[in-house]
């Protein structure tokens, strides 16, 4: 993990794996990143929340997602008190990374060159969320 934060739910590497597709456990607890266009989740516009595949904390209303023509998910804020951030300098350059506040997940990163209101990008792994749309849930998103 880049930050050495004690997260609400922790398992060990072998636990992870064993609850993770391999390419989830890349992503999330490896700050692997999934190839641009691959994620169904990319051009999904249902209105509903998007989860941590890691552990299911809400993250995203789909009121915040936009088309940033990337190949990723990409919203323009996440919900209250969903995601933290730390410093990645991996790949020579100096990023935002984000995670999920509740497990510590790698989600992807944050950018500023997103739409208004917020002027930022999140642009997320697909392989790291998971979708349920507010018809499913029976009401609005989150």
């Amino acid at each position: 993990m880049t930050t050495q934060k004690n997260f609400e739910i922790t398992k060990s590497e072998a636990e992870w794996r064993a609850d993770l597709t391999p390419e989830q456990f890349q992503v999330l607890r490896k700050h692997g990143t999934e190839r641009a266009g691959t994620s169904p989740l990319d051009k999904n516009y249902q209105p509903g929340t998007y989860y941590c595949a890691g552990c299911g904390t809400p993250l995203f209303s789909s009121e915040t997602k936009f088309n940033s023509g990337t190949g990723w998910p990409s919203f323009y804020a996440p919900l209250d008190n969903a995601i933290e951030t730390s410093v990645d300098r991996s790949l020579f350059m100096t990023r935002t990374e984000v995670h999920c506040q509740r497990c510590g997940g790698h989600l992807g990163h944050v950018f500023n060159d997103g739409p208004a209101p917020t002027g930022l990008r999140y642009c997320m792994n697909g392989v790291s969320l998971t979708f349920e749309s507010a018809e499913a849930t029976g009401g609005a998103a989150e």
